[in-house]
């Protein structure tokens, strides 16, 4: 081992050495951290809808109505889909 002799070096490496493990530790308590992490994502994301509603109105009512309208013709084929598979079965 050719490491410093000088106590005073071997605590100030000790010293820097546990200030990076705790910063390690911290990090990795933060990435393990599901729950918060998924409010700062909602977090985030309410905030860049609001920056864009508030930037161009029109353009973000319009994609509300476009998903809107998108949901409401899924669900309608859905139903036309269980109604006319319920006819064929009623037919046999």
């Amino acid at each position: 081992m050719s490491g410093p002799t000088d106590p005073a070096q071997i605590q100030a490496e000790i010293e820097a050495t546990r200030a990076e493990l705790g910063r390690t530790v911290d990090e990795l308590s933060a990435r393990l951290d599901v729950p918060a992490r998924a409010k700062e994502t909602a977090a985030r994301a309410k905030d860049t809808a609001v920056e864009t509603y508030r930037e161009s109105p029109p353009a973000v009512i319009g994609a509300a109505v476009a998903l809107a309208g998108l949901v409401l013709g899924v669900i309608i084929l859905r139903r036309k889909r269980t109604m006319s598979r319920g006819d064929r079965r009623r037919k046999r």
